[in-house]
């Protein structure tokens, strides 16, 4: 029997969980968990220079693996601090725990310093939150917090810790538990055959088929199922923004993602489909427009591990509640030896689609003339390049972060990192930090702004500390981008604080750091910056472009119209 107090007891349940890094921030309520994390070398806590970043550093890593992030904070300003990385989280379904130092429990409810109720203030944006009644209990409840965050649909698990039960005299007996007893808790392991077989018929019979893939098939490990189905069938693809990557975006079958800035092709193959294939996505207001004008002309097919996502939005015509995965992996069984019903009708989808491809072919933006601030797509597309496409690209929150999802090519799934639902600026940085952490061999790219990168940006001192070596690509425009788009579109450019007037020598700032700070201009420059930005990946390198500020984001949906409703460039619309 071995005996522990309560703080050695999270340390060790850490290391036999299998957990690498946690980043964190001391303080208090949570000293004694802080000193048993020093007492041993397994579990590397790195700290960062807010709370904020902590979450969004687990975040990434999260994303990047398919792993629980973890993250450890104090109590009050140190849990509330956390907030908007977990909603974050929340938002996309990433899994991650979270542990909260509390004030003693007897001093619960008395007001005490530093005192939150983390468990009210979070109850919306976690899929679950416990809070230790006795050290004793720590093993089960740790294990259970991991368990709920990485199955099922995943999300962030919020474990609140009054600093008595950490105390380093009271010790209890430890054992690593190996199992989980939840009563109330039976994430569905695969879909029903019937439906299934519904949607496979649907599948063989369609004429305009279209597939619709979300985040929930990059978080189900079930990127190469889809791939395989897809290309036996000879459907045209296309992603969310949180699914990009899911599908090769190399392959003829891919359209690119769809939504508020997705390509033509695919807002197009979407409005005219006659049966739409969701897999893995929720139909977010960012893609579907004007529910009552979507795709008007299809049956649909949704897969979703959550059943209260499944016609939430948009009535399915044949629900499927199950794990991407499996569902795939069944639907591919049940297509052997078959063939689809109408393959001339298919031929003829398809050369709807590719006109639609040639009619925007060559006039996505025009080059930046020699001697004139860069377009931010070239700026992106010169990455691409530089990085082979290789790179774990994170974003932060704004025109960039489209430009970045426009024109840089994902082939594989994790790989491209961002804010969806909640949009979240100053994401992008410490995300990439978090990747890097565990990649410390791949490019990890984070795009941001001007206004993004300033909330965050006291990380660098985060990456001084442990050579953290991220490559930030800076698109800066003097302004809020997205914002000031919206200015010109809805409110006649009334520009209202929007442009930043007074924004730091990000020469000077980042040397202060140590760190090497390259500024870009014109075209000319851009090659040869490339070329010093990637020639060593463990060094960090700042990238300050100076980028055209009246260029907008296009395609973009008009509001309140259907998918196929679009501007196409200041003039255009369809």
């Amino acid at each position: 029997m071995e005996l522990l107090s309560g703080a050695d007891m999270i340390a060790r349940f850490l290391k036999d969980e299998g957990v690498e890094y946690i980043y964190g921030y001391p303080g208090g309520a949570a000293l004694h968990i802080y000193d048993a994390l020093f007492r041993q070398e397994d579990v590397k806590h790195i700290l960062v220079r807010h709370e904020q970043a902590a979450t969004h550093a687990a975040d990434g890593f999260a994303r990047a693996t398919g792993k629980p992030g973890v993250v450890m904070v104090t109590s009050g300003p140190g849990a509330t601090n956390a907030v908007t990385g977990i909603a974050t989280a929340y938002m996309d379904s990433i899994p991650m725990v979270v542990l909260c130092g509390q004030v003693m429990s007897h001093l619960i409810g008395d007001d005490a310093f530093q005192e939150t109720d983390i468990i009210g203030v979070t109850r919306p944006i976690v899929k679950h939150s416990f809070s230790i009644q006795h050290p004793s209990e720590i093993p089960e409840v740790l294990k259970k917090a991991f368990y709920l965050a990485s199955s099922g649909r995943p999300g962030p698990v919020v474990v609140d810790i009054p600093k008595d039960m950490t105390t380093p005299t009271e010790r209890y007996e430890y054992v690593y538990p190996t199992k989980v007893k939840l009563r109330s808790y039976s994430p569905v392991s695969r879909g029903h055959t019937g439906q299934i077989k519904k949607a496979v018929e649907l599948m063989l019979k369609a004429r305009r088929p279209v597939f619709y893939t979300g985040g929930g098939v990059i978080l189900g490990e079930a990127s190469e199922g889809l791939t395989d189905l897809v290309q036996r069938l000879g459907f045209p693809i296309t992603t969310t923004l949180m699914g990009i990557g899911a599908y090769p975006q190399s392959d003829k079958q891919c359209l690119g993602w769809l939504g508020m800035h997705g390509s033509y092709e695919s807002n197009m193959a979407m409005h005219h489909a006659d049966l739409v294939i969701a897999i893995g996505a929720r139909f977010d207001d960012r893609v579907t427009n004007n529910t009552s004008k979507f795709c008007p002309t299809a049956k649909i097919i949704h897969v979703d591990i959550d059943p209260s996502s499944v016609a939430k939005t948009v009535r399915p015509d044949v629900p499927i509640v199950g794990p991407a995965k499996s569902v795939i992996n069944e639907m591919i069984s049940l297509l052997q030896g078959k063939e689809i019903a109408n393959p001339n009708e298919l031929v003829e989808w398809w050369k709807t689609i590719d006109g639609w491809r040639h009619e925007r072919e060559g006039k996505l933006y025009e080059l930046s003339a020699p001697g004139e601030p860069l377009k931010p797509q070239e700026v992106v597309e010169a990455v691409c390049r530089a990085t082979h496409g290789e790179a774990f690209v994170t974003t932060d929150v704004g025109q960039h972060q489209m430009f970045a999802a426009q024109y840089y090519k994902f082939d594989k799934p994790n790989r491209f990192i961002t804010s969806g639902g909640l949009g979240t600026m100053g994401f992008g940085f410490p995300a990439a930090m978090g990747i890097k952490k565990s990649f410390p061999d791949d490019n990890v790219v984070c795009f941001t702004g001007e206004g993004s990168f300033q909330m965050m940006m006291q990380e660098l001192s985060t990456c001084k500390q442990y050579g953290i070596g991220v490559k930030i690509i800076n698109l800066n425009n003097g302004s809020l981008g997205m914002v000031r788009q919206w200015q010109d579109l809805n409110y006649k450019s009334r520009h209202a604080h929007s442009y930043m007037e007074s924004l730091p020598d990000f020469n000077m700032l980042i040397g202060a750091y140590g760190f090497t700070s390259i500024r870009v201009t014109t075209r000319e420059e851009l090659e040869e910056a490339m070329q010093r930005t990637f020639a060593d990946k463990h060094e960090l390198v700042f990238l300050d472009v100076a980028v055209d500020p009246h260029e907008h984001v296009y395609p973009m949906q008009v509001p309140l119209g259907s998918m196929r409703d679009m501007l196409l460039s200041k003039t255009e619309r369809t």
